[in-house]
Order: structure tokens, then C-alpha cells, then sequence
């Protein structure tokens, strides 16, 4: 019984690295950069185990997020124009104007302090730069 689990064990200690190393080598040559195809096809770890595929950005998300750097970088009266601009040239924005006018006084507070973020506030998207000052610096 030793002599056959021996000879199990050896068995496996060579078949096991070949088939490894085969196996290995079949794998990286599917990929395109090894066989010098120009197929588009790229091949990924998760590619076949991702539970969503990215979706591009809102517009409004993506004009927030640039806004809200511009705020941090310059100041939020620089942002507030941009937005004003932003929301006459892409009507379709407008509806956001409000949502994204109270995240930049929000974010003003978090930077400037309230009293400060107030002396930037001004009539973009009615009051909502303002509305968002008080509500961040009264912690509504």
C-alpha cells in the first residue's frame, strides 16, 4: 500500500506541473498581442464575472463633479458662473440647476466656512447656492 501511494504521489508531483505550464501557455497565446492579431478583442480577469458593465456619466453628475473641483481649486463665485453659463447653453440642465447649485454652497461651507461660502452667494438657480450655505452650516 506505501509502494502504491508513492507511486500515486510521483505521478502527480510530474503530471501536475506539466499540465500547469500547458495549460499556462495555451491561455497567453489566445491573447492577441502574443499572436499579432489586430482583433479588438481583449481579454480580461473579471471580464466574464462582472455583475455590471460601467455606464458613461450623467451630464450633470459629470458638470457637478467638474464644479465642485473648480470650487476647490479657485472659488465658488468662478464655479456659480460656470454653472449659469453651463445651464444657458444645455437647457437640459436647468431642471439640475438647483440640485447642483446646493451641493456647490454645501461644499463652500466645507471649504470657505458659512459666512464666507454666504459672500460668494448670488441669483444662479434662485437661491439654491444660499439654501445650500444654510443647510450645511446649520447642519440640516
Amino acid at each position: 500500500m506505501t509502494h502504491t501511494a508513492r507511486r500515486i504521489g510521483r505521478t502527480l508531483a510530474f503530471v501536475l506541473p506539466v499540465v500547469l505550464v500547458l495549460s499556462g501557455t495555451l491561455a497567453v497565446a489566445r491573447v492577441p498581442w502574443a499572436t499579432g492579431s489586430t482583433e479588438s478583442q481583449v481579454l480580461t480577469a473579471s471580464s466574464d464575472t462582472a455583475s455590471e458593465r460601467a455606464t458613461p456619466r450623467a451630464p450633470q453628475d459629470v458638470l457637478r463633479d467638474q464644479l465642485l473641483r473648480e470650487l476647490q481649486e479657485k472659488d465658488p463665485g468662478i464655479a456659480l458662473t460656470h454653472l449659469q453659463r453651463q445651464v444657458e447653453e444645455r437647457p437640459s440642465l436647468a431642471r439640475h440647476c438647483m440640485e447642483i447649485a446646493r451641493s456647490l454652497g454645501r461644499a463652500a461651507v466645507a471649504v470657505y466656512g458659512p459666512s464666507r461660502a454666504q459672500s460668494f452667494s448670488r441669483p444662479v438657480c434662485d437661491t439654491s447656492f444660499a439654501y445650500g450655505v444654510s443647510e450645511q452650516a446649520t447642519g440640516s
